[in-house]
Formats: structure tokens, C-alpha cells, sequence
């Protein structure tokens, strides 16, 4: 198990009150942070140093997602939008409308409100064409979003990307992917309201989290439930679960304060890391590393190794 992180390296007292999640840059040299406190944080985790902090949200921040130069950062949260922001000097660079409510995740953007929304921040305009035929039966009324999909019956909580497809989590109990390549759509239903989806390393499984204590791993391509795992606890909030590097290992946050290890194949737990005295609600592996980041309730991130 030399993959797995042994301990922790570091603890940033992150924000006042939780940290809803946390999220490693492209190379992993840095690190983002979302509060309760309505701030989004950049850090050094490696020096427990806080470089900068951007203000402008006037609710709690619930995800961030980093561009692929770092240059730019998409935060999103209460506000019912998404905020576009660059990284150097800080500013907003447009906010995206669009949401009626809440927006939960994003890599594009989920919400809510029952929808998903694909903006471009290539050319930071209003468009007005669309991606596929299948947005032209529910076109968002925000002249922002290019593509709406609306497929929900409830609130979606969780995004993951991968080349042309788009996995969402909601809380009606499917994961659907969408294939923005093709403008197809194919669902999957857990049975369970799902809180968090994760496409594994290779692409060819999703990885998902509900509040029955159970994590779940399912084949893409058929839909099959290849493995559950469970020790957890996992009933009350939303808790990630991701993936280590080489998808031998499945990770997972819990309630008690503790971080999970599953071997991916036979499902026994191999490994538990225990110091967050809240909810572990978030993790982040590193891009090419061992270091693990998990984000708490109790307000601090901890990076292991």
C-alpha cells in the first residue's frame, strides 16, 4: 500500500466555519479552498501559507474549478450563479446567470434547481446557439447558458468531466452522462439520492456516494453495479468519495471524521486515516502524487501523505 498516505503533513485552519470543498490546481502546486464563510481561498498546502483570498460571493461557496493554464477559476455557491474569476489579480471576471436557485457543483455548472448549464469562457459572451438538438425542447431563459439540460426531477449535487462527457449526480437517484459530443443522454438509477459522481482514472467506471452509507461503483458503459463499499458513516450530509492515482484504491470522507480506503476489486477496507474532529466532506487526490487533501465541517483542510 505505498500509494496510500501514511499520515498528515499538514492542517490549515481553513475558514470560519466548514470547509464545503477543496480542490488541488492542474499541477498540484497549489491548492483551493471553499467556505461557509463566503470566501474562496488559494494555498500553499505544502507551507500551510494562504496566498490569496477572493471575495465577492454573498453566500457560502460550495465548489471551484481551476482552468487548465490556472489561470482562471469558476466558484459557485448561494448565489444562484457562477462566479469567473482570475486567479492573479483576483477580480471577477463576469459572473454566469441562469440558476433560480442554489448552484452545487461545477465544471460547467449544477444546481439546484434541477438543471445543468454549459457556459463559454472562451469568449465571455452572450450566445445564442446551442450544442445539441436535444436543448432546442428546453432552452434556458438565461441568454448566458449555450446548453441546458434538464432532465431532473430534483436537485443536482454533483459534476464530473471527461473529455465530451458530463456525469452529473442528483438527488432524484440517477446518474445520468451525457455525451455533449453526440447530444446523447444515458441514465443509470441507484435508487438512492446520489451525492457525489466520479469518473475512475480510465474512464470506464463511475464511482458515486449517497446517504445510505454506501459507496457504489458502477460499469459506464451497461450500467452494472460492479462493487459497493461500505464502513462509513455516510446518512446526513453529502461526503465525496474519489479515486486514487491508478484507480486501485477507492477514497471516501465519513461523518465521524475519518477518511476510507477501499481496495477497488474486493471491496474490503484496507486503510483508515482519522484527525478531523467534523464531517470529512471533501477530498482531493493530487495529480501526480500520493498527497491526499481532505476538506471538514470543523472548519480545517489537512494534507496527508
Amino acid at each position: 500500500m505505498a500509494e496510500l498516505p501514511a499520515g498528515r503533513k499538514a492542517t490549515m485552519k481553513a475558514h470560519v466555519g466548514g470547509v464545503l470543498a477543496v480542490r488541488f490546481n492542474k499541477d498540484g502546486a497549489y491548492c483551493l479552498t471553499c467556505g461557509q464563510d463566503r470566501v474562496l481561498k488559494l494555498w500553499n498546502p505544502y507551507k500551510e501559507a494562504c496566498i490569496k483570498s477572493y471575495l465577492g460571493h454573498g453566500h457560502e461557496v460550495y465548489d471551484v474549478a481551476v482552468a487548465d493554464d490556472n489561470s482562471r477559476l469558476a466558484s459557485c455557491g448561494g448565489d444562484k450563479m457562477v462566479f469567473y474569476w482570475d486567479v492573479a489579480s483576483g477580480n471577477i471576471i463576469r459572473k454566469f446567470r441562469g440558476h433560480e436557485l442554489k448552484v452545487n457543483a461545477v465544471s460547467f455548472a449544477a444546481s439546484y434547481d434541477k438543471t445543468v448549464r454549459i457556459y463559454d469562457c472562451r469568449h465571455v459572451r452572450k450566445l445564442r446557439r446551442f450544442l445539441s438538438e436535444r436543448n432546442s425542447h428546453g432552452r434556458s431563459r438565461s441568454l448566458d447558458a449555450i446548453q441546458t439540460m434538464s432532465d431532473f426531477t430534483d436537485s443536482v449535487t454533483s459534476l464530473a468531466v471527461r473529455e465530451h462527457e458530463i456525469c452529473t449526480g442528483c438527488v432524484d437517484g440517477w446518474i445520468r452522462i451525457y455525451d455533449i459530443r453526440h447530444g446523447e443522454m444515458i441514465s443509470d438509477c441507484v435508487g438512492e439520492a446520489v451525492t457525489c459522481v466520479r469518473f475512475t482514472y480510465d474512464g470506464n467506471c463511475v464511482l458515486c456516494t449517497c446517504m445510505d452509507n454506501k459507496v457504489r461503483l458502477f460499469d459506464k458503459s451497461n450500467g452494472e453495479l460492479l462493487n459497493t463499499y461500505t464502513g462509513h458513516k455516510n446518512d446526513s450530509y453529502k461526503v465525496e468519495a474519489c479515486m486514487t492515482r491508478g484507480d486501485s484504491h477507492v477514497v471516501c470522507g465519513s461523518e465521524k471524521g475519518d477518511i476510507f480506503f477501499w481496495d477497488l476489486v474486493s471491496g474490503k477496507e484496507v486503510h483508515k486515516l482519522s484527525g478531523h474532529s467534523n464531517v470529512v466532506c471533501s477530498l482531493a487526490y493530487h495529480p501526480s502524487d500520493t498527497y491526499l487533501l481532505s476538506a471538514s465541517v470543523d472548519g480545517t483542510v489537512s494534507l496527508w501523505q
